[in-house]
């Protein structure tokens, strides 16, 4: 640490002051070592913020970004088909349990590659052994946090279910948590290490992981797991049907045996036995938040024809663009100090103009990322709909409304993205690890609340989009 940068009372102290990083050190959850940098004395702080181009940023998010739409246009048109399924039609809770399943295969992955980006930005990924000790803890981690979401996130359909008027049936039940459990894991387990080669190639080629992997992370996965999750339930629920049951014990079972073994790589593995002490509240609390997502959606599709097919790619992409913004955001907190205390450039309140716009140094990258709504969800909103089956048609009314809360939905994610992670940071608590989960959480309750909005306000002024 330069002399400037000292924290107030250390000034001139050079045991003292690094006493106080190794310290921190073991706050950081992402780096067990001692060491954050290769050079511990080279905190140049206003190089490591302003180090990338403009036209850099663009061009590294423009193209994960496109294929992030794609990805959740094909998640809307496999949501279209899943509603008519027996298994969505006689069980109810899994079309509430799709938003939140959404999110917890995004949270997962997207905290994965954040965690692995910010390893690669603080030049950790040099040694092939580390590389690997990496890959292994974080997808075991991930596999655990799979599995005790997934029963977490059955309890809570069946729970909304009996709310809803709905009688409790324990097949039911079991087909919940075993197609959540089959579709977390296998998601995960697959994109996972499509997300470490991304953000391995990314870094070789001198390219932003920061950029690249987390909207990918989302976008694929989106698609994925929707079409895990219907394939997955109605071969499970033709087997209840066929009083096969049993199979469905013996997938649970499996899925209970494997866990520990999980839970036992993880706690020896350096990387990631703190994550799996920390990092339950924030996962649990955004499948919570994502779960009243889905029961908006549930309303949404029954009220508003066609309604599905927009549910996903609002979502998806307010919470690819705020996973960029918060991977960056982290990785220069990491960079540039210490967990627990603030750089001079960061503060928690700021004002929104600040945050978005003008007086923040993340404000660059967040002016950036809003500009790219307008003109990605206007591409989007047509392939959407031409893809989309039934008698609809787009209209200008519906097409103004759609973006127009597309741009409030990202601005918002992006000004709580601001607070939550200085917050975070300044409360010893590890934003790759901790905020996405809630941001893109945030993100699929905010995007069905403003898509229900448009909604609204096209039939309330007789422009439906979809007749009959």
């Amino acid at each position: 640490m330069d002399q400037k940068d000292t924290p107030d009372g250390l000034n001139g102290k050079g045991s003292l002051s690094s006493s106080v990083v190794t310290i921190s050190s073991d706050d950081a959850i992402l780096d067990p070592d001692a060491e954050r940098r290769k050079d511990p004395n080279d905190h140049k702080d206003d190089k490591v913020i302003i180090n990338e181009k403009w036209y850099h940023t663009i061009m590294q998010v423009s193209l994960p970004f496109l294929i992030a739409g794609l990805g959740t246009i094909g998640a809307g048109r496999v949501l279209t088909t899943a509603k008519t399924m027996p298994a969505f039609l006689k069980v109810p809770q899994l079309m509430i349990l799709t938003t939140a399943l959404q999110g917890l295969k995004g949270n997962l992955d997207m905290c994965l590659a954040s965690r692995l980006s910010t390893q690669a930005n603080l030049g950790n990924m040099t040694s092939r052994r580390e590389i690997i000790k990496m890959i292994v803890g974080n997808i075991a981690l991930v596999q655990v946090q799979a599995i005790v979401a997934a029963i977490c996130l059955s309890i809570f359909g069946m729970a909304v279910g009996q709310l809803n008027g709905n009688d409790f049936e324990w097949e039911h039940a079991l087909l919940l948590a075993v197609s959540c459990m089959c579709t977390a894991t296998s998601s995960c387990f697959i994109l996972d290490f499509v997300m470490i080669a991304v953000i391995m190639l990314s870094h070789r080629y001198k390219m932003n992981p920061d950029n690249v992997a987390t909207p990918l992370a989302a976008s694929i996965g989106d698609v994925v797991s929707i079409s895990i999750l219907s394939t997955i339930a109605s071969e499970f629920y033709i087997r209840i049907v066929n009083t096969q049951d049993w199979i469905l014990y013996v997938v649970f079972a499996g899925f209970i045996i494997l866990l520990p073994i999980w839970i036992v790589i993880v706690l020896k593995n350096k990387y990631t036995r703190n994550v799996l002490k920390s990092g339950w509240v924030p996962i649990l609390s955004a499948l919570l938040i994502s779960g009243v997502g889905g029961l908006v959606l549930e309303s949404m599709i029954d009220s508003y024809k066609g309604s599905e097919v927009f549910q996903p790619v609002i979502n998806g992409i307010g919470g690819n663009l705020v996973s960029v913004q918060s991977s960056r955001m982290s990785t220069m907190l990491h960079q540039s100090s210490i967990i627990g205390i603030l750089p001079p450039h960061g503060k928690i309140w700021v004002t929104p103009w600040a945050a978005l716009f003008a007086g923040s140094p993340y404000a660059k990258t967040a002016r950036l990322l809003v500009s790219l709504v307008f003109p990605g969800q206007l591409i989007f909103v047509f392939i959407a709909d031409a893809l989309n089956p039934g008698h609809c048609t787009l209209n200008a009314y519906f097409v103004i409304s759609y973006i127009v809360v597309s741009i409030v939905q990202v601005m918002i994610l992006l000004y709580i993205a601001h607070i939550i992670i200085h917050a975070m940071w300044r409360y010893k608590i590890d934003p790759d690890n901790s905020a996405i989960p809630y941001l893109t959480a945030l993100g699929d309750l905010s995007g069905s609340l403003l898509l229900a909005l448009a909604f609204f306000f096209i039939y309330s002024i007789k422009y439906p989009y979809c007749y009959g």
